[in-house]
């Protein structure tokens, strides 16, 4: 995965209260670190492998400072460590595994490499309702998916990587070899089309949590909502061609995209 999916988080922005900031940052150093040994420089699978074990190991015994805070932060705000080791367990896979075989898996992999973030952070806002945490975890892997299907590009080229659905390519007549020379025909647009709308869908099953929750929480959630349709809309108007362009947020879509959100 890469850590551009939590681009889609405005982490730690200043809409959150301030005595949640730190804690988020701290939560998103923890992601952050361990995403980029699973996806950043040149070292081999099995170095990968084995940093990724130390940061397991250091989740039960801290000894970098980093993870003292951790440690410290699941303390003080009851945070569950397995929500941590989920984390760790989908950096792992993405050492190892480039294909995913139905939308099945795919959803097994963002259960794992997104929703734990966001019941993290309504953990420290003490929302952990069945509905809360249903509703974060439509959102998070929502922005999850959006994040693959903006870096469809990215992925292949610099990791051979396709979290498109392997069946699902096969039933739009879409293969490799669209990847491999940035094809965007017919087959692709339908796919992409096919894709964006269920993203789309998922993340208005979560959008309700944005309104329950209060204050600047809860703004912070509207934003990050609309942060996400944003980038659908944009693949959208590209003709679903993310070859030629990666869609992401600019400067002057934040403003358009707070006023939606108050």
């Amino acid at each position: 995965m890469s850590v551009g999916h939590y681009e889609n988080f405005p982490v730690a922005s200043l809409l959150l209260p301030a005595p949640l900031r730190e804690p988020v940052e701290i939560i998103y150093r923890f992601a952050r670190g361990a995403d980029d040994i699973a996806d950043e420089g040149d070292d081999p699978a099995d170095v990968r492998l084995r940093k990724l074990g130390v940061y397991r190991e250091q989740l039960a015994a801290p000894v970098d400072p980093l993870f003292h805070d951790v440690a410290k932060l699941i303390a003080q705000q009851g945070l569950p460590l397995q929500l941590f080791i989920d984390l760790l367990d989908a950096f792992s896979q993405d050492v190892t595994k480039k294909r995913y075989e139905n939308f099945s898996t795919v959803l097994d992999y963002c259960r794992r490499s997104a929703n734990p973030v966001g019941r993290l952070l309504l953990h420290l806002f003490k929302r952990t309702t069945d509905s809360d945490l249903r509703r974060s975890d439509a959102i998070c892997t929502s922005l999850q998916l959006i994040n693959f299907w903006q870096d469809v590009d990215v992925d292949y080229t610099r990791d051979r990587r396709v979290y498109l659905p392997q069946d699902e390519m096969a039933r739009f007549g879409v293969s490799e070899r669209h990847l491999q020379e940035r094809i965007c025909d017919s087959a692709w647009r339908n796919l992409l089309a096919f894709q964006t709308k269920r993203t789309w869908e998922l993340m208005l099953e979560g959008a309700p949590l944005g309104k329950s929750l209060p204050g600047r929480v809860g703004l912070e959630i509207r934003a990050t909502i609309q942060g996400g349709l944003r980038i659908l809309e944009k693949i959208e108007r590209a003709g679903f061609d993310v070859f030629r362009r990666r869609p992401t947020l600019k400067a002057f879509d934040w403003p358009l995209l707070l006023l939606k959100a108050v």
